[in-house]
C-alpha cells in the first residue's frame, strides 16, 4: 500500500507561483506512473500532470501547459509541481495520485487547497 502527502497549496494573487510537493511511501516506485489532479468547485476531477517514476517523460493538460513543471526527486521520493503565472481558473483542490500507468491510479493523497486571487 502506498501514501502520498500532499503539500504547498495556498493562497497567492494571479501571476504568482506556488510548488506543490507530494510525498511517497509505503513501496518501490520503479514502475510507478505519478499525476496531480484537481478539482474546482461543481466540477469534476482533472488531470494536470504526470510523470513516470523513471524515465524522463511528462504529460499535461493543454490549460497548464508552459505554465506547470511536474519533476520527481527520487532520493527524497517526492513528485513536484511547480506552478507559475497562476490564474484565478487554477483554483481547485490538488491532488497527488499513483498507479501502475498513466489512467489507472490505486492511490490517491488527501488534497492541498490552492486559491488564486484576481
Amino acid at each position: 500500500q502506498v501514501q502520498l502527502v500532499e503539500s504547498g497549496g495556498g493562497l497567492v494573487q494571479a501571476g504568482g507561483s506556488l510548488r506543490l510537493s507530494c510525498a511517497a511511501s509505503g513501496r518501490t516506485f520503479g514502475g510507478v506512473f505519478m499525476a496531480w489532479f484537481r478539482q474546482a468547485p461543481g466540477k469534476e476531477r482533472e488531470f494536470v500532470a504526470g510523470i513516470r517514476w523513471t524515465g524522463t517523460s511528462t504529460y499535461y493538460t493543454d490549460s497548464v501547459k508552459g505554465r506547470f513543471t511536474i519533476s520527481r526527486d527520487s532520493a527524497k521520493n517526492t513528485v513536484n509541481l511547480q506552478m507559475n503565472s497562476l490564474k484565478p481558473e487554477d483554483t481547485a483542490v490538488y491532488y497527488c495520485a499513483a498507479g501502475p500507468t498513466i489512467g489507472r491510479y490505486d492511490a490517491w493523497g488527501q488534497g492541498t487547497q490552492v486559491t488564486v486571487s484576481s
